[in-house]
């Protein structure tokens, strides 16, 4: 795999948003909104990373709610693990609820629930770093004729391809590791059938969710180091996560590769996040966040930079107040160890 993204040439920026027609026919563009050639060629490599047909759209949350809008009706349960993307589960809670869509929050270390049209599991959660039993769930989704999407943004296809373990749909926010440098918004949806595969792409051409050409082109130059820097961060994060495990200030950490035996029959490596309680409770979390200096006060994860945040910010009681959330990025392990530890000290 990385020899062959690191061979990947670089397309032209084309930034057209209509094509001409060929003697009145439709030709392989028409309209940017529909589609266009770097969407085309990001979703090609793509589609070849995940083993299935990859379809590009503006940003993550897009991508998820295509496939909601995709392959759900009125009255359907939708599955979202307890401490995954707190988006995920606001999506279905506080807007498509309106449209009869129901959201079952569950643990996702055990089975899914029975009542569940559409199940969605997140190893590696987002804050929470759960890991499921993806076979054993995705199994019994299927049982019940439940449909299972498994975002793997914490992962992405270097260390984890969902549709190999009979999920549906894999999702990402290609903001995050794919895009590595802080500086793209797009979101990616896999489908391991291609009827799915259609139907998604209508919904995107429908409601305009399409990614646009100069965050694809980007995408394409980042995907050529995925390898090499989904390595390097996983583990920076698990040398980060011992050196944290061993600190007086930390209550816990949660991290994976920190003996989580179920991750470890699925991945070799964990990915580049982790979060940990610090003692001291909200107030010490916020004070430990502004006193770092290597690593940056700022949201997101998965880019060249390492970052820290508070998640009650964003997240309420749904975290524990003094819950950081850490992205390691690609400096040195040793010299973000000695920023977090001058800021514990602080506390």
């Amino acid at each position: 795999m990385e020899t062959r993204l690191a061979e990947l040439r670089q397309p032209v920026l084309d930034r057209a948003t209509t094509w001409p027609y060929k003697d009145g026919e439709l030709g392989s563009f028409a309209y940017q909104r529909y589609d266009h050639p770097l969407a085309a060629e990001s979703e090609r490599v793509l589609g070849d990373l995940e083993g299935g047909r990859a379809l590009l759209f503006s940003c993550g949350m897009a991508a998820i709610s295509g496939l909601v809008l995709a392959f759900c009706k009125p009255g359907d349960a939708v599955a979202v693990p307890f401490g995954a993307y707190v988006s995920t589960s606001h999506l279905i809670s506080d807007e498509l609820s309106r449209f009869g869509l129901r959201l079952v929050e569950f643990d996702q270390t055990g089975p899914p629930p029975e009542e569940a049209a559409f199940v969605w599991l997140e190893p590696c959660s987002n804050p929470m770093l759960s890991f499921p039993d993806l076979d054993d769930s995705i199994a019994r989704a299927h049982e019940r004729g439940a449909l299972v999407a498994v975002d793997a943004t914490m992962l992405t296809p270097v260390l984890l391809r969902p549709l190999e373990h009979a999920a549906d749909f894999s999702v990402h926010s290609a903001t995050k590791l794919l895009g590595g440098h802080h500086d793209l918004v797009l979101g990616v949806a896999s489908c391991a059938r291609d009827e799915d595969a259609e139907r998604l792409f209508q919904v995107r051409r429908l409601f305009g969710l399409i990614g646009s050409p100069d965050p694809a082109w980007l995408l394409l130059r980042s995907l050529k180091t995925l390898p090499l820097r989904v390595e390097r961060s996983s583990a920076t994060a698990l040398e980060l996560a011992r050196q944290l495990q061993d600190h007086p200030a930390v209550e816990s950490v949660n991290y994976p590769g920190l003996g989580d035996a179920v991750a470890a029959r699925y991945v070799h490596a964990f990915g580049p996040l982790l979060s940990f309680v610090v003692r001291g409770g909200a107030a010490a979390a916020e004070a430990l966040e502004r006193s770092c200096e290597l690593i940056e006060n700022a949201t997101s994860f998965g880019g060249a930079r390492s970052t820290i945040e508070s998640r009650s910010r964003w997240e309420g009681d749904r975290v524990p107040p003094a819950l950081l959330r850490l992205s390691a990025g690609l400096e040195d392990a040793g010299e973000l160890w000695s920023d977090l530890e001058r800021a514990l000290a602080s506390l």
